[in-house]
């Protein structure tokens, strides 16, 4: 089971990790988490039914990655629109960013604690759940845990394949080919890890 999820009985999923492994994974999303920034409630406002219909950013935001994690909601998929049918699609989009950004962060972030806080349940080898081989410690997650992993180990592939300029498949084939001398060899490394464990949660969620 080592870098392999694997069914649990009744539901659920599990997957051996080591104290490296275990502490790569958490601070991606720890470092996700400091990307995302903080929710509105932690912004400093006192009613939480005025942080409920608050409104979010209109505009995509500046870095990169966060615009890999939030794109525009409305686009032309066949190539650049023309003026005007550009400055609808921009206008659609600052008005579904506003209404849905905000929730969409706090899932994002909630995701990502998750992580956190189920490998944190590994304080050692032993903790959490049972040993495993090579002295790796077994990670338990419950189905609803095993989804939120899912969609944080999505966005942190997505975030890594941001910093990559990772665009489409091709791209991902040159990772393969790298020296081990590049400087992008650790991200690269980390990245393709990842998405083997994304897919071995998918094929586990749907057995």
């Amino acid at each position: 089971m080592p870098g392999q999820f694997e069914p649990l009985p009744g539901g659920g999923a599990a997957v051996a990790l080591d104290d490296v492994e275990i502490s790569i994974i958490r601070s991606l999303a720890v470092q996700l988490l400091e990307l995302i920034g903080p929710g509105p409630a932690e912004d400093a406002s006192d009613d939480p039914l005025a942080e409920l219909f608050a409104d979010g950013p209109s505009e995509p935001p500046s870095d990169p990655v966060l615009r890999r994690l939030f794109p525009d909601a409305y686009g032309d998929p066949e190539g650049t629109p023309r003026a005007k049918e550009a400055e609808e699609q921009r206008a659609h989009s600052a008005e579904f960013r506003r209404y849905t950004e905000n929730d969409l962060r706090a899932g994002k972030r909630e995701n990502a604690l998750a992580v956190i806080r189920t490998l944190d349940t590994l304080s050692s080898a032993t903790g959490g759940g049972g040993q495993g081989e090579d002295g790796a410690a077994v990670l338990k997650l419950s189905v609803r845990e095993s989804r939120q992993w899912l969609n944080a180990l999505n966005d942190l592939r997505l975030a890594i394949g941001s910093r990559l300029e990772i665009a489409d498949e091709d791209d991902t084939d040159l990772l393969y080919r790298l020296p081990d001398e590049d400087p992008r060899k650790p991200m690269v490394m980390a990245y393709l890890w990842l998405g083997g464990l994304q897919e071995s949660l998918v094929a586990t969620l749907m057995t």
